[in-house]
């Protein structure tokens, strides 16, 4: 998987942090229902764990660079 990427929606992680930004807004805002509220809330929390995930492979990518001090070395989950 491509760190800049999401898992399921294939948003980069800079679309997430602001789609994110953007659901703190609405929900700040005060003018949603329960219902809509809920709703942003959960996606929220999706969207957050998508971030998280490529934040997490981002650090992985980093531990094995450090540890090989090779950048050019294939990483594991890198196509060939």
């Amino acid at each position: 998987m491509d760190p800049r990427h999401g898992q399921g929606d294939g948003l980069g992680f800079e679309d997430l942090l602001d789609e994110l930004e953007a659901i703190v807004q609405r929900l700040e805002g005060g003018e949603l229902s329960l219902e809509e509220s809920l709703t942003a809330y959960e996606r929220g929390v999706t969207v957050s764990r998508q971030a998280e995930a490529i934040l997490g492979a981002a650090e992985r990518r980093i531990e094995v660079l450090s540890e090989t001090g090779d950048s050019t070395a294939p990483l594991a989950g890198d196509a060939a």
